[in-house]
């Protein structure tokens, strides 16, 4: 067996490590609320959840992709010596991968795209220098650090309060919710549908127009809320006791949930497996080519792998930062998860819009807290917040020193 082929198993091999710790701790952004809030059980979610991340790595997870991720590193030190950045892309998906299995090890929910842009950092600060690393990117990274839980927290908040205040509060709480659900339904379309249309479409090069993509939303967004009002409307909430309402109204929320956790988890399958199959793909090329390129394709036996290491990820250690997304921040009901998914799914459209590199997993912690906050401070367990946070923090440095640590070594065996 050649080089060639040895150094391409060896990229699979440690492609397929980094998407089974993306799937084992980025599947709560999705699922940890659903499963929380018992509109899914475990075994539902992962069988959504691999499903659709699946779907989503494969159809639009991209036909192109950066060599480096969001260009954070001057790739031209590695125009003479393609090696070298070959074996950079191995140590960061290597130390990557080791820091997202420790942090589903402890059950701490992290952000994928900071530990490879992290791991990325270390090499490029053992290769190139200091002036090889964008800085600007890596300050947009830390202000996301800040603006997006805050955000995401801000509008989770908002919804929630408006959904205790006009709903759970009400007298009659299934018949307000079979009024004010079809308009929650049109609203979460929307915002959804536009935000795959701006994402996930531009990951296939199929870029809409602004007007057009707003178009196609609010014409499915229209097409929901009426559907959905005629499902509702069909519920029977007459002569029912108000706890029994209640009951009810959750029920639909749950519904709601439901649909948006599988939306997010497509739009996360779509998205977040550029963060294994990217520097894979660069590995392969610069093995085959000898030489480095800005952008290198990605076939698509290449998505299928990262799809399938997502969902065995998902299936086999998912649970445990389910478990801390869906029950240890706050305690979750359907209204509540639903309002936690509205408020992440919010943030990441405006932050895509706006340029800004946020992160889903950082957005969707920041909305469950803001839920928590809504029922006021006693309902937040604070440990596990100081915890989650302090390994955000810890994420850019850990990954950046590992990965320096394995690019010397792969230099001294090679």
């Amino acid at each position: 067996m050649g080089s060639e082929s040895l150094i391409i198993i060896a990229a699979i091999c440690v492609g397929l490590y980094m998407a089974w710790n993306i799937g084992a701790n980025d599947v709560a952004n999705s699922m940890g609320t659903s499963v929380g809030s018992k509109a899914l059980t475990l075994r539902q979610a992962v069988i959504v959840a691999s499903i659709c991340n699946f779907a989503g790595a494969v159809l639009v997870g991209g036909n192109v992709t950066d060599t480096i991720k969001k260009g954070i590193i001057d790739i031209t030190p590695f125009m003479s010596n393609p090696n070298l950045l070959m074996y950079g892309m191995f140590a960061a998906l290597m130390a990557a991968g080791i820091w997202l299995q420790i942090a589903t090890a402890t059950g701490l929910p992290v952000s994928t795209t900071h530990a490879i842009v992290g791991a990325v950092i270390g090499f490029g600060l053992i290769s190139g220098g200091t002036a090889s690393v964008n800085w600007s990117k890596v300050i947009q990274i830390a202000v996301s650090w800040v603006v997006s839980p805050l955000m995401g927290g801000i509008i989770s908040f908002a919804m929630f309060s408006f959904i205790k205040r006009k709903i759970l509060y009400s007298r009659h709480p299934l018949k307000i919710t079979k009024k004010v659900s079809p308009y929650l339904v049109f609203l979460v379309a929307v915002i959804l549908v536009f935000s795959f249309i701006y994402k996930g479409l531009k990951n296939i090069q199929l870029d809409l127009p602004l007007s057009q993509s707003l178009i196609i939303s609010i014409i499915v967004g229209i097409i929901a809320a009426f559907t959905s009002k005629h499902l509702i409307g069909r519920i029977d909430d007459s002569q029912r006791e108000h706890h029994d309402e209640l009951r009810m109204a959750e029920k639909v929320f749950s519904y709601l949930q439901v649909i948006t956790a599988g939306f997010v988890a497509f739009a996360h399958g779509s998205n977040d497996v550029a963060n294994s199959v990217g520097p894979l793909a660069a590995i392969i090329s610069i093995s085959k080519n000898h030489m480095v390129m800005t952008k290198v394709e990605t076939p698509i036996w290449i998505l299928m792998l990262g799809g399938v290491g997502i969902a065995l990820g998902i299936s086999t250690w998912g649970y445990k930062v389910i478990d801390t997304i869906g029950k240890k921040i706050t305690e979750i009901t359907p209204s509540r998860g639903f309002s936690a998914e509205f408020g992440a799914a919010t943030t990441v459209l405006i932050c895509s819009k706006l340029g800004l590199p946020i992160s889903t997993t950082h957005t969707l912690v920041g909305s469950v807290i803001g839920v928590g906050l809504a029922r006021g401070m006693i309902a937040l367990n604070f440990n596990i917040i100081r915890n989650i946070i302090s390994s955000w923090f810890i994420t850019l440095p850990f990954t950046a020193i590992l990965a320096i640590i394995i690019y010397k070594v792969l230099l001294i065996i090679t």
